[in-house]
């Protein structure tokens, strides 16, 4: 299965970003890069660096857009400062490997290498994960609606069942850009969304955390160092919650490729872009009599088949020498 993953890379798409470069039935054939938990631009610093740490600089990676639709500019929400450190990955330097092979930058910009790839791909041999902001993928399908048919997205972000993360209504993804979000769900394009609904019930604890620096290796160490930082926090702002981290975008990568994990629910979703609800994710109340059955909410989660999946592989991709 080809991935495209469109990243913030901050800690959770960090360990998605390697879940995906570990999975064998995965080839990852790009990265683009958008805002949410760190600017664009030190989002795909992080995303160069990360492939280069993985052995994986054979991976391309585009610039998107850097700011949200409705504005001419962004910054970082707080919540998101705190969560995922000033760098995106806790505060912690990914380590250069001596040797190591750089990544590199594509040339052309991230919106266009999604049309292209659509185009150039049977819609059941590729598949879109976005795991921040809806900018790039909205803005892809509403210059190239010959796309929308072939699209498949498996996002993270949203919430059904669940409170928001950053308001009472709205997760976090879906804040940054409620309109891009809102413009996706009402393109026609077959869509999963992997929310706060199933992410919040797959967690990491300390001790799986510590299994990475048990490698003896420069990325175990870092895994292990950025995910203390990430339990700390996560912790600290849920502290009636389970013990560990929430592991939000790995889960989306994961479900892309073995849908099984997740059971999901059929389910028009609308957006609000207005009032104190907005950016709320919302059964569609103008499409109830006119399902277009191409819009999927994952309800609930084979947790403890996941979590045992990430951390087989991604220990084994640490071992393999990074």
């Amino acid at each position: 299965m080809k991935l495209i993953l469109d990243l913030d890379t901050g800690i959770d798409d960090t360990l998605a970003l390697a879940y995906a470069l570990a999975s064998p039935e995965a080839e990852l054939i790009g990265i683009t890069g958008t805002f949410g938990n760190v600017p664009m631009e030190q989002g795909i610093a992080n995303d160069l660096e990360l492939l280069e740490l993985f052995g994986r600089a054979d991976v391309p990676v585009f610039r998107g857009i850097d700011h949200p639709s409705w504005s001419e500019s962004f910054a970082v929400m707080p919540a998101s400062g705190w969560f995922h450190g000033t760098n995106g990955t806790g505060d912690v330097a990914i380590p250069h490997v001596e040797g190591s092979t750089p990544a590199t930058l594509g040339r052309m910009p991230a919106v266009d290498f999604i049309i292209d790839a659509v185009r150039a791909n049977e819609s059941d041999d590729l598949i879109i994960v976005p795991t921040g902001a809806s900018t790039n993928i909205a803005a892809a399908l509403k210059a190239a609606p010959d796309i929308v048919g072939k699209a498949r997205i498996t996002m993270m972000g949203g919430a059904l069942t669940q409170p928001g993360n950053v308001t009472p209504f709205a997760e976090a993804n879906i804040a940054q850009d409620p309109e891009a979000s809102a413009a996706l769900f009402m393109s026609g394009a077959h869509i999963t969304m992997i929310g706060l609904d199933v992410t919040t019930q797959v967690k990491l604890t300390r001790e799986q955390a510590e299994e990475f620096r048990a490698t003896g290796t420069a990325a175990g160490a870092f895994l292990a160092d950025m995910l203390a930082y990430y339990i700390d926090v996560t912790e600290t702002s849920e502290p009636h919650s389970a013990p560990g981290c929430n592991l939000h975008d790995p889960l989306a990568v994961a479900a892309a490729l073995d849908p099984a994990l997740v059971s999901t629910f059929a389910c028009d979703i609308a957006v609000d872009v207005d009032g104190a609800g907005r950016g709320r994710t919302i059964g569609d109340p103008r499409r109830v009599g006119c399902p277009s059955g191409r819009v999927k909410v994952a309800l609930s989660v084979d947790a403890e088949r996941f979590v045992d999946r990430f951390m087989e592989r991604t220990l084994d991709l640490v071992r393999r020498g990074c």
